[in-house]
């Protein structure tokens, strides 16, 4: 049986690969949604250069789902729909998430994968957000700060590294994980790559986008609060 693993770049994706390596189950393949007009990752805003050559550290090949800009939900069930498919075909019949406790979103994943014949596992579900924030920090990964949604947070934290300094920041709704969508991350270093990614800063930039009509599983927002969603990104470049 082989098993892909869906990887985001950020710090529940590597403590969720973390813990499959330690148990001697490492995935065949790592599968990232890409924003194809912008050649970034998916609301992480990562530029696709990042994301090839953090996978290329970790030793397990990549693909990608290449998502048009802001797809609504028929269009991404649709286009995820026949990855999945596809890899069903090709003998894939374990996917892996970094999910920690949206229960809506576990259902989404696992109704749609078990249409497709797919079994989805997820390593850290239910676990401490701040025990695991603390614990990736703990193991040697270091993260940047790469969005932030202004429903939570201010610019200031866009851009930090993700560091006890940061959590002890976090005003007191704010997610440990960022598990409700309040800020995302890039991992650059840690035990589940060959060699740290010299990564800099570059623009921090700020963009709104429309809100969810219903429930956005590729990002994670389920309860729409006003017109639009700002977001404050950090580009990252090598």
């Amino acid at each position: 049986m082989k098993t892909y693993f869906n990887w985001s770049g950020g710090k529940d994706s590597s403590i969720a690969l973390f813990r499959m390596m330690e148990a001697g189950n490492t995935p065949e393949l790592l599968l990232t949604s890409v924003n194809a007009m912008h050649n970034r990752v998916s609301m992480h805003g990562v530029r696709r250069e990042l994301l090839e050559i953090q996978t290329m550290e970790t030793g397990i090949p990549l693909e990608t789902l290449e998502l048009p800009e802001q797809p609504d939900m028929n269009t991404y069930n649709t286009l995820m729909g026949e990855k999945m498919n596809s890899l069903k075909q090709r003998g894939f019949s374990k996917a892996v998430f970094g999910d920690i406790f949206l229960e809506d979103l576990k259902k989404y994943r696992e109704e749609k994968l078990a249409a497709a014949g797919i079994e989805a596992v997820f390593p850290i579900w239910k676990e401490d957000t701040r025990s695991l924030a603390e614990y990736f920090i703990n193991e040697g990964f270091k993260a940047i700060i790469v969005c932030v949604n202004e429903r939570w947070l201010d610019s200031s934290f866009c851009g930090r590294e993700l560091d006890h300094s940061f959590l002890n920041d976090l005003p007191p709704d704010v997610d440990p994980c960022g598990e409700n969508g309040e800020f995302h991350s890039y991992v650059y270093a840690g035990p589940v790559f060959r060699n740290a990614i010299p990564v800099k800063k570059g623009a921090l930039v700020h963009r709104t986008y429309p809100v969810p009509s219903g429930n956005d599983a590729d990002n994670c927002y389920t309860t729409p609060v006003k017109e639009q969603y700002g977001f404050y990104f950090q580009d990252l470049l090598l």
